[in-house]
């Protein structure tokens, strides 16, 4: 796995969001950009997460970032995860995983002593030069804009 670090410049990305509209870096130019990966869409840690973020995302656009969410989920998982909890933020279904791939969250897991390939749980805050500015190994799902924000 080999994780975008801070200082690299943010791969330019197009995907398509959770109503079949395309998402591209360059749709960022000039604003922080919060780009956040989930294993899946409505699973608890998931959407602990999204809601965390949901619930301060005012306090993040005034800070002046935009959001997005990113997980293999299809376009119609994250449309139901979207609308479910009403976030106010796209969410991209990268079913052939180009996004995950090109910041480097796809690799080697273990849960409960099984080991498996899947999307590590990372966020990756891009400046308004489309450099990555940090990135947040360790999410706290229930503190996640907290930590974004510090």
């Amino acid at each position: 796995m080999n994780t975008l670090q801070v200082g690299d410049k943010a791969p330019n990305f197009k995907a398509l969001d959770e109503a079949g509209n395309t998402v591209q870096l360059s749709d960022f130019a000039g604003k922080k950009l919060v780009v956040f990966f989930y294993p899946k869409a409505s699973t608890p840690g998931c959407t602990n997460e999204a809601c965390n973020l949901r619930d301060n995302y005012e306090v993040l656009k005034e800070k002046g970032y935009a959001l997005i969410g990113v997980s293999a989920d299809s376009a119609k998982r994250q449309s139901n995860f979207k609308n479910k909890y009403e976030f106010p933020f796209p969410l991209l279904a990268d079913e052939d995983k180009a996004v995950i791939n090109a910041f480097g969250v796809w690799g080697e897991k273990k849960f409960m002593g099984r080991t498996y390939d899947g999307i590590h749980r990372k966020t990756f805050v891009v400046n308004e030069e489309g450099v990555v500015e940090r990135v947040i190994d360790k999410v706290k799902t229930k503190d996640h804009a907290a930590q974004i924000l510090e």
